[in-house]
């Protein structure tokens, strides 16, 4: 049988392979929405406002954006599979996660053909942050993809290229190829960390607070505080903007959301934004796909 099949197979064998180093793992939102979770937020505020800090209190020159920006990645993100945020919000143990089974998450019992890669990881923690379940993955899409979209800011490409080339890569071979999914809350996150990084420089349009650092004499300064609350909302939650899945995890997805149904019934306000159509509206520019065959109050419409 998968000698018949031959060259897909392989194809998704060696994409596979190829993606191992940063594949993503995946997380579950579906699940455990009922838990009762400590919000986060001022944990990983303090952590990320330390940093800052310490690259303000460290700097000595010039104003330089990238410098300063790649200094924030480099101690936030870096070169890892795991960002250096996501990972201590991680193994942090002042960090609540919502308890879960990993053979009873949403993905378990998926099989290989349908998950790809993913199936050799195991399922991320959920954390809640400015009220909201997060997968622990979106911290790194933050920091890192964050800053790389804000690095090709630097180098002048417009941020509507900026914003299409994250498409591409989400479409591409750390995405639907070798995870059959799509995640618009990944997007969102991105987008989210391109605008932490413009707002280190500049003032925010969308909350009107100033720039956080500013430059005197040669020093950095920080003049406000950095917030997630100012970036984190219902579209980093995986149930509430769901993932796109392609031919081959759509099916099995749909059957293993529909045993999620009697929780759904219990607490249905839960599994659906408020702020749906505005946050939708919001980020109408990222590219997002519509996922919502696979949001639980139109999977247990009937």
């Amino acid at each position: 049988m998968l000698a018949s099949k031959g060259s897909p197979f392989l194809a998704v064998i060696v994409l596979v392979l190829v993606a191992a180093p940063a594949a993503p793992y995946e997380t579950d939102q579906y699940s455990g929405r009922q838990n009762e979770v400590e919000d986060a937020v001022e944990l990983l505020n303090h952590r990320v406002n330390q940093a800052l800090e310490t690259i303000a209190g460290e700097w000595r020159g010039p104003a330089d954006r990238g410098r300063f920006a790649r200094r924030v990645y480099s101690r936030l993100g870096g070169r890892h599979w795991v960002d250096r945020l996501e990972r201590w919000a991680i193994r942090s143990p002042e960090v609540e996660k919502v308890s879960m089974a990993r053979r009873k998450s949403v993905y378990s019992g998926l099989p290989f053909w349908a998950r790809r890669a993913n199936f050799f990881f195991g399922v991320g923690p959920t954390i809640r942050v400015n009220g909201v379940l997060v997968g622990t993955d979106k911290l790194g899409h933050f920091i890192s993809q964050g800053w790389k979209y804000h690095r090709r800011h630097l180098r002048g490409y417009p941020t509507e290229r900026v914003v299409r080339l994250g498409v591409r890569n989400e479409a591409g071979i750390f995405g639907s190829p070798t995870t059959g999914t799509f995640s618009n809350a990944d997007l969102v996150a991105n987008y989210e960390g391109f605008r932490f990084y413009l707002s280190l420089f500049g003032g925010d349009e969308e909350t009107g607070k100033p720039a956080i650092v500013t430059w005197e004499g040669g020093r950095a300064r920080l003049q406000r505080p950095f917030d997630f609350r100012d970036h984190v909302n219902d579209y980093w939650d995986e149930a509430l903007n769901p993932n796109r899945y392609d031919a081959l995890l759509r099916t099995p997805m749909l059957v293993r959301l529909r045993e999620l149904c009697v929780e759904y019934q219990s607490t249905p306000e839960s599994y659906i934004s408020a702020d749906d159509e505005e946050l939708r509206l919001r980020y109408r520019h990222l590219g997002l796909r519509d996922g919502t065959s696979h949001r639980m109050d139109r999977v247990c419409s009937g």
